[in-house]
C-alpha cells in the first residue's frame, strides 16, 4: 500500500468547545505503509515530520495515520478517534499550546495505546513531568532517536 498525503488535523470538535470540523491533507513523500502500528504524530516542525514519517515507516512496523500541529487539534483528533490508533508520538513545543496537554489528555486511553514524547527539550524535569502526566517513553530528538525507533520496533 501506498501512502501519498498524511491527513492533517486544521480544525475540528474539541472538548473545550466546538469548531469548523474538518481534515485536510498534507503533501508529504510518498512512502509505503506497512500494516502494524498505527501511529498518531503531534509535531508541528513540517522539516522533522518529512524525515520521521519516511523513517517510521522504512522500519516496516509502522504507519502515520494522521497529523496535528497543536494541542487542540491533537486533542480534537484523540477525541474523535479513540482506540484508533496504537502510538501518539508528541513534541513538547508546538505551534499552540504544547504537547504535556496531549500527554495528559490520553490517559483514558485504551490498554493497548502508547503515547512517547520525542522532543528537543529533553531535561529531567520535562521527562519526570511528562511521565507523571501517562507517558509511557521519553526520547530527545538529538540523542535518542535510536531508542526511539526501537521503542517503536518494539510496539508492532
Amino acid at each position: 500500500m501506498t501512502v501519498t498525503s498524511y491527513p492533517r488535523i486544521s480544525e475540528a470538535l474539541t472538548h473545550a468547545g466546538t469548531i469548523r470540523p474538518s481534515l485536510t491533507s498534507t503533501k508529504n513523500k510518498t512512502v509505503n505503509a506497512m500494516a502494524g502500528l498505527s501511529v498518531f504524530l503531534v509535531e508541528d516542525n513540517q522539516k522533522i515530520r518529512d524525515h520521521l514519517i519516511p523513517a517510521l515507516a522504512d522500519l516496516g512496523s509502522a504507519s502515520v495515520i494522521a497529523i496535528a500541529q497543536s494541542e487542540r487539534e491533537a486533542i480534537a483528533w484523540l477525541a474523535h478517534h479513540k482506540g484508533k490508533w496504537d502510538l501518539a508520538v508528541v513534541d513538547l513545543f508546538l505551534e499552540e499550546g504544547n504537547g504535556l496537554g496531549v500527554v495528559d489528555w490520553c490517559r483514558g486511553r485504551e490498554p493497548h495505546q502508547r503515547v512517547a514524547v520525542l522532543t528537543n527539550y529533553a531535561t529531567q524535569a520535562m521527562r519526570k513531568a511528562c511521565l507523571e502526566a501517562g507517558a509511557d517513553a521519553f526520547f530527545d530528538k538529538s540523542t535518542e532517536l535510536e531508542a526511539f525507533f526501537e521503542f517503536c520496533l518494539d510496539r508492532a
